[in-house]
């Protein structure tokens, strides 16, 4: 549907309709169990990894804080785009978002991945005082300053969003309605803006390489002090110990940084086939998290196992007479 206004004697659009992914409506029903799969184990592994930060007493340092916010963010990041894919694959109304809709799924999507992206600088950070400043580090990294950095991340996510939102809803849309992606993300909306949208193009290029090169130059300046002062620590174990606890942040940071840089470096590429690297840091990555997380740290691996054993014992426990 499509409401007329008075001005200008167009015709303003009043929703999008989302075309989806490459191949998956020649076989909607397997794509539907597909996605509904992948999105169960992040959901159930990202509150896992929730939970089982916010109940065990061993894992109370500030990595596994930051760590809550990422399995947190992890979630909500999957939840974005997901539901409204598998809602496309049930029915062709599925597809169909409102406009107003469209720009607040276009914000919640900026909003997170955005965050996280600070996450992710902000976890380096607090790897570095760990290891290449361990006397300083329970002074820097106090309860109230895990609390603020996190603060910080959401806000600025929350700031960055609203701007891309706003520059690109600010636009006339009065043309086709049809979006060449499964979500709508910045560049395949403006492709069907009745304005130039040069000024929206450079605007992102601009604002989002500034942001995720400057992180990326932080986490990697972290990341050379630390392997400077690993590689310093005599004893294996110690290095082992060490390089544990930031092999996992590495990966989920490389898999998170790579697949963006194809689609916004690229703002005309948007197309069906385009949304593959969208399709594996918004879907995929957020799976993968959980499990890296739990393979790559034995103190997690450990508290997850108590967790998941507590209830049984409690349950049998509880049987017993007195």
């Amino acid at each position: 549907m499509a409401m007329e206004t008075e001005n200008s004697n167009q015709t303003v659009v009043s929703h999008f309709f989302l075309e989806g992914l490459m191949y998956t409506a020649e076989h909607p029903s397997i794509f539907f169990l597909l996605f509904l799969l992948i999105y169960s184990i992040t959901v159930t592994g990202s509150l896992l990894i929730l939970i089982t930060v916010g109940c065990d007493p061993h894992l109370c340092s500030p990595m596994y804080h930051f760590l809550g916010h990422l399995s947190f963010l992890d979630a909500c990041l999957s939840t974005v785009p997901v539901p409204k894919v598998m809602a496309g694959l049930l029915t062709p109304d599925g597809k169909v978002i409102s406009f107003e809709g469209c720009a607040i799924q276009l914000y919640c999507f900026h909003f997170l991945a955005s965050a996280e992206c600070f996450l992710y600088t902000v976890m380096a950070y607090d790897r570095y005082l760990a290891i290449c400043q361990p006397p300083h580090y329970p002074v820097a990294m106090t309860t109230r300053m895990c609390a603020g950095l996190a603060g910080i991340t959401w806000a600025m996510g929350a700031g960055h969003s609203a701007i891309h939102t706003s520059l690109t809803f600010h636009l006339l849309y009065c043309g086709p309605r049809h979006v060449a992606y499964f979500f709508c993300d910045i560049p395949p909306v403006l492709k069907l803006a009745c304005a130039d949208t040069a000024i929206n193009e450079l605007v992102m290029l601009a604002n989002i390489g500034i942001v995720a090169t400057g992180c990326l130059i932080l986490i990697i300046t972290s990341y050379v002090f630390i392997v400077a002062t690993v590689l310093q620590i005599h004893t294996a174990e110690g290095r082992q110990r060490a390089f544990s606890t930031c092999t996992a942040h590495l990966t989920v940071v490389l898999l998170y940084y790579m697949p963006p840089v194809c689609i916004y470096l690229q703002p005309r590429s948007s197309g069906a086939g385009a949304g593959a690297p969208a399709v594996f840091y918004t879907v995929v990555t957020p799976m993968l998290n959980p499990f890296i997380y739990t393979l790559r740290n034995k103190e997690v691996k450990q508290a997850l196992q108590r967790l998941l054993c507590q209830g049984p014992r409690e349950s049998t426990a509880g049987s017993l007479p007195p």
